[in-house]
């Protein structure tokens, strides 16, 4: 079929089905929702069979809906309307919920129904339930909707079928989800900032200062009087609550000249952060942690959003390198629950006083860690992703031996989105290495996202294995395992050093970087603001005002 994606924006969600449906041979195009004009337009150059709306903020206009098969993916179960679905579900502490399919007509969410399918909700945030658990069931549900279209005689179901079902529910507000620290205990504060992570996030009063909240996790062993901070920890915060406390990750600023910035909680108190204690580990916020089983060590990094600071690099060197010190035959890089990595950390970056220095320092806080990865001899080491991974983020995991994949993940392996950026992480060795020169320049310039199948089928990484995410972690252990006792392990690592060996005789690493960052610093410090402008835009989601070439094909010549 032909289909057409109608999107606010291509988020993860949009991602994960544009992949899994060109998967199936379906012919796709993508085109922002900008204004009905440009909407009707799209369609026009298109002439879809079928329009779906995966990620929309406003209605689909009467002309298009009127005059052609238009599908909403809803965050909700049958029955559920409005436009904070995922929100009320976690605000009200639900433990199932789902995801339908509905024809689109003139009052939201209130068309039929062409599939409906139902989900577990954990204690999370909005975010990781959206790109997790929500993501599977519209997966599911748009599937299982194409299968009924395709079928003689099927006439998509009513929305509701008993009283009290299909009733609109009000967007939330910031009174449903107001912070009463003396009031409130620790499982409704997480509960209240989980429901806006990632946007619009909790507003709240700290020291005088209005702030929005994210990244909220239960504290370990922490007290206070409700709302007083109480210590720190690799940039979060801790805040006593009734019963106990909070880490809270990330702040930003509701009015200044950096609104939109999403930053460490510390860095945005400042003075009144550095006067706190340090908390010691096992306090309960860590973005870097290690453990061992069967000879195999797991180091996992889970950065919120998949970004990697300059620091975060850093201390996640200093981890590798502990971990390299341990007496394993096999090392396993975990990355996070949510993104394995999506490299340079674009909010640390635009909040610096000089963008382009701090710009400089993280692309080369990522290449020491890249190039202590690739010259690691001693051992096996294995990147396993659990999660999405971004630009740089891809080529972290490239420096492993071998590189494997749970099903659902979603890779995005170029630079070129943010305002033409060319790269480094050692991408211009890693990559012709996997791929050849012609697939690496061909994937470079690609610019879509790539299903851990696509990625596999292309030789990007090694393997994708399990039936979810689960299988791939009962799996995974149990093929580090089998690494680590193999016959030939030592002749693996003979034959790793002799590669290495070999390659830096032809060329060494140093010159691949050094190539690299000639480019970036053209990136950073030369004529083109392309860069910064794609960064500034990114951070402060500024909408689109037009269609990126490579998805909206029907507007590319040829």
């Amino acid at each position: 079929m032909r289909i057409l994606f109608l999107v606010h924006a291509f988020n993860s969600l949009s991602q994960r089905l544009y992949v899994e449906l060109a998967r199936r041979g379906h012919e796709l195009s993508v085109e922002f929702d900008i204004n009905d004009t440009i909407t009707a337009e799209a369609v026009a150059l298109f002439r879809p069979d079928l329009i779906l709306a995966p990620f929309l903020k406003r209605p689909i206009p009467e002309a298009v809906w009127r005059h052609h098969l238009c599908w909403v993916v809803h965050p909700g179960p049958r029955g559920d309307r409005g436009p904070s679905s995922l929100d009320w579900a976690v605000l009200e502490g639900a433990r199932h919920w789902g995801v339908t399919v509905l024809q689109a007509e003139r009052e939201m969410d209130s068309g039929p129904v062409w599939a409906s399918v139902d989900c577990p909700l954990r204690a999370a945030a909005k975010g990781s339930l959206y790109r997790r658990e929500v993501s599977e069931a519209a997966v599911t549900a748009v599937l299982e909707a194409l299968d009924n279209l395709a079928r003689p005689g099927f006439a998509p179901l009513p929305l509701a079928t008993r009283p009290g079902h299909g009733l609109l529910r009000p967007a939330v507000r910031h009174a449903d989800r107001a912070l009463d620290w003396g009031r409130d205990d620790t499982a409704t504060l997480l509960r209240k900032i989980r429901c806006a992570d990632g946007a619009p996030g909790v507003r709240d009063r700290w020291q005088g200062r209005e702030l929005y909240l994210y990244d909220a996790w239960p504290a370990n062993g922490m007290q206070g009087y409700p709302g007083e901070l109480l210590a720190t920890h690799n940039g979060a915060l801790c805040r006593a609550t009734i019963d106990g406390a909070i880490w809270i990750g990330r702040l930003r600023e509701r009015r200044d000249e950096r609104q939109g910035l999403k930053l460490p909680a510390a860095t945005v108190l400042g003075e009144a952060a550095a006067r706190l204690p340090e908390a010691p580990p096992g306090c309960g916020y860590r973005e870097i942690h290690y453990q061992e089983e069967s000879g195999v060590g797991y180091l996992h990094f889970d950065f919120h959003n998949g970004a990697m600071g300059s620091e975060q690099c850093h201390r996640l060197l200093a981890a590798y390198e502990e971990a390299l010190a341990r007496d394993t035959r096999v090392l396993v890089l975990m990355g996070g629950e949510e993104f394995w990595s999506n490299g340079l950390h674009l909010h640390l970056i635009e909040a610096a006083a000089n963008p382009g220095d701090a710009s400089w320092e993280n692309i080369n806080a990522m290449d020491d860690l890249c190039r202590a990865i690739i010259l690691t001899t001693d051992r096996l080491v294995v990147a396993a992703l659990r999660g999405n991974a971004g630009a740089g983020g891809v080529f972290l995991a490239l420096a492993a031996d071998h590189v494997w994949a749970a099903p659902g993940v979603v890779f995005n392996p170029h630079y070129k989105n943010m305002g033409n950026l060319y790269g480094s992480e050692y991408w211009s060795y890693l990559l012709p290495r996997r791929l050849g020169s012609a697939g690496a320049d061909a994937l470079m310039q690609h610019r879509l996202p790539l299903g851990a199948a696509e990625a596999k089928g292309c030789g990007l990484i090694d393997d994708t294995f399990g039936a979810d995410r689960d299988g791939f972690e009962r799996e995974l252990k149990q093929r580090a395992v089998a690494l680590a006792q193999a016959a030939d392990h030592t002749a693996q690592l003979a034959a790793k050093r002799a590669q290495r060996a070999d390659d830096e005789a032809q060329k060494p690493l140093d010159d691949y970087r050094r190539e690299e960052l000639e480019q970036m610093r053209l990136n950073f410090y030369g004529f083109d603001p392309s860069y910064h402008i794609a960064r500034y835009n990114f951070v402060r989601r500024i909408p689109h005002s037009r269609t990126p070439l490579h998805l909206a094909r029907h507007r590319s010549k040829g």
